[in-house]
């Protein structure tokens, strides 16, 4: 694995975001990349370009064999294993090239799922916690795009609950076999596959998960499932009547099935994410085209303030969630630093780090996903009636990114994670959360109010405004934690309040950083672009979080001690208000000028 980074920085514990202040040399960002990772962009792009565009209806349609074919081909240019090691048939690419594979396939909802799936849940499970025995078995075919895999693990009466699985899997008499019953729902790549990774319980307890292939007796998949967006993917059940599964096919551990499940999600989590920024440059480029040709009362309507304005909040939230998920990717590939796929331990060190960000994995999904579905409606009111009709693309944009905040963990479980792994994380001695928060009290009451942050140095005032949202997270946090004790987890509105306060810390710190990193290299106009988009997305998060801890305290306290808290509340976020319209028409006239988004 290549490192990303010239240097080499302290390794940063993740979660840390929240008690400590980062430098820009410690950060990974687009503006990063080095010729390898843009050949690969240039790569993928020219792929989706060449085989996926020209061919929406028909995927849009299902015409029989196509994807097949398309992942076939996909394959041949090493897209569908980024993270396969050499030995297996795979690149051995650093997760970097893997978000950018995962950025550009999001040019077409279905194939990005398609692939997203073949690459990513098909490949990986295997591949991390299979035998040598599987490994050469299965990845290889599968990496060459010869077999389909993919993954069965939710059920119709599991929802969120992945664990509560009536499948079931029993050993046979001779101890050869495990016979598996159940029915699996909502399986990508369901009716196309090969090859199924199936999560059962083995004798009704042990959460297990097995390598099935589609040739087994009494391995059934349903028929094609009717959704809103994503039409082109095959969805479907998976059907297991008295299924006879090798024991030499049982992956990973009998009862460990949940490492493999939860491990799995935190790659698709980052992944997800990354799809998300390829899905709103694409939908930027096509409002931008759209608000220059459309005239309405005798000119274009990007002329106009509302229209700049949409503009404007798609660019700066892009700029955002971009910067997270390089961010986010940076770290991961930073503590792989000097770890060849070929290791004995290289799959352990992987999932480790993984792990390690495991939080800021699901807030790059949650926040991804909820920019994108933004950005999508705001695309296609901007083409009003046209952006209603099927025969314009982004009307099935806006369809096929729905699913996204369904993926993955929904967003709903993804906020109550957050919260529950930082927590669990504070409470192990891993990460002072807890101490943080009571120091910050103390100080913050012993503090005179008229005590401010010297202010100088660009972005200042942003910087000081994200060290106030910190804070506020931190005060939210703690006096929920002294309120409600073990039963903060029946106070899910609360713990989704906190989750928001702790997306928009890092969210705002990511896109600082990653300004503040442009304006320290380059000064002058180019860097004047990215502070705009920071400001914008720092001031108007100070706004929401303000709002969020204003609601959240409301519940947790009253009289004199919620006046407290309000006090301390107007001391982190005191601030005069930006001019976001104006930074917003700036980066509006930005794309503009360059017919896309303008940090690409």
């Amino acid at each position: 694995m290549a490192a990303v980074t010239a240097s080499s920085p302290a390794r940063i514990k993740g979660g840390s975001f929240l008690i400590e202040a980062r430098r820009v040399d410690e950060i990974f960002t687009p503006e990063d990349l080095s010729d390898q990772h843009k050949l690969i962009a240039e790569t993928a792009e020219e792929f989706v370009k060449q085989e996926i565009v020209p061919r929406v209806k028909e995927i849009e349609e299902k015409k029989p064999g196509l994807l097949r074919e398309l992942l076939k081909k996909a394959a041949e240019v090493g897209l569908c294993a980024t993270d396969v090691p050499e030995k297996y048939g795979g690149l051995a690419l650093d997760k970097v090239s893997s978000i950018i594979v995962a950025e550009k396939m999001a040019r077409n909802g279905s194939w990005a799922v398609t692939l997203g799936s073949q690459a990513g849940i098909g490949i990986l499970p295997i591949a991390f916690f299979g035998t040598e025995y599987q490994k050469m078995k299965y990845v290889p075919k599968l990496a060459s795009g010869d077999w389909v895999g993919a993954y069965a693990l939710s059920e119709a009466g599991s929802a969120s609950d992945a664990l509560n699985s009536k499948t079931k899997a029993t050993l046979s008499p001779d101890g050869k076999h495990y016979i598996l019953n159940g029915t699996k729902m909502w399986i990508t790549n369901g009716g196309i596959a090969d090859l199924y990774v199936v999560f059962a319980k083995v004798d009704g307890e042990k959460f297990t998960a097995f390598i099935v292939e589609r040739n087994f007796s009494g391995v059934a998949p349903g028929a094609e499932e009717h959704k809103m967006g994503i039409r082109g993917s095959s969805t479907t059940p998976l059907n297991l009547e008295n299924v006879p599964v090798p024991v030499e096919n049982v992956l990973g551990e009998i009862g460990k099935g949940h490492q493999i499940a939860f491990n799995i999600l935190n790659v698709g989590r980052l992944k997800l994410g990354a799809g998300c920024v390829g899905g709103a440059k694409v939908l930027i480029a096509e409002a931008v085209r759209w608000a220059k040709d459309r005239t309405a009362f005798g000119h274009p309507i990007a002329d106009y303030g509302l229209i700049k304005e949409k503009l404007g909040e798609m660019t700066a939230a892009t700029f955002a969630i971009e910067s997270v998920s390089y961010r986010t990717t940076g770290m991961i590939e930073q503590l792989l630093e000097g770890v060849h796929h070929g290791a004995p331990t290289a799959v352990a060190e992987t999932l480790a780090a993984l792990q390690e960000y495991a939080v800021e994995c699901s807030i790059l999904k949650v926040v991804g996903t909820e920019t994108l579905h933004n950005i999508a409606d705001e695309t296609v009111q901007i083409f009003g009636g046209y952006g209603f009709s099927s025969d314009y693309e982004v009307e099935r944009g806006f369809r096929d990114q729905r699913v996204n905040r369904i993926f993955e963990g929904t967003n709903e479980i993804n906020r109550l994670l957050i919260v529950d792994m930082l927590l669990k994380r504070s409470m192990k001695g891993e990460l002072p959360l807890i101490p943080a928060a009571q120091k910050l009290a103390d100080e913050a009451l012993s503090l005179p109010p008229s005590e401010a942050a010297p202010e100088d140095g660009p972005l200042a005032e942003e910087t000081r405004l994200v060290e106030g949202v910190k804070k506020t997270a931190l005060l939210v946090a703690a006096s929920a934690i002294q309120k409600y004790v073990l039963g903060l987890e029946k106070e899910q509105e609360i713990i989704g309040a906190i989750s928001n306060l702790v997306m928009e810390t890092y969210v705002m710190e990511s896109a600082l950083l990653r300004a503040l990193k442009k304006i320290e290299r380059e000064p002058g106009e180019a860097a004047a672009w990215y502070a705009d988009a920071a400001r914008t997305t720092i001031h108007e998060g100070a706004d929401r979080a303000e709002l969020e801890a204003r609601r959240a305290l409301a519940r947790i306290g009253e009289g004199d001690t919620l006046r407290a808290q309000l006090a301390l509340l107007r001391r982190f976020l005191k601030r005069m208000p930006a001019d976001t319209i104006g930074l917003k028409r700036r980066l509006a006239d930005r794309a503009l000028e360059l017919n896309r988004y303008p940090f690409a």
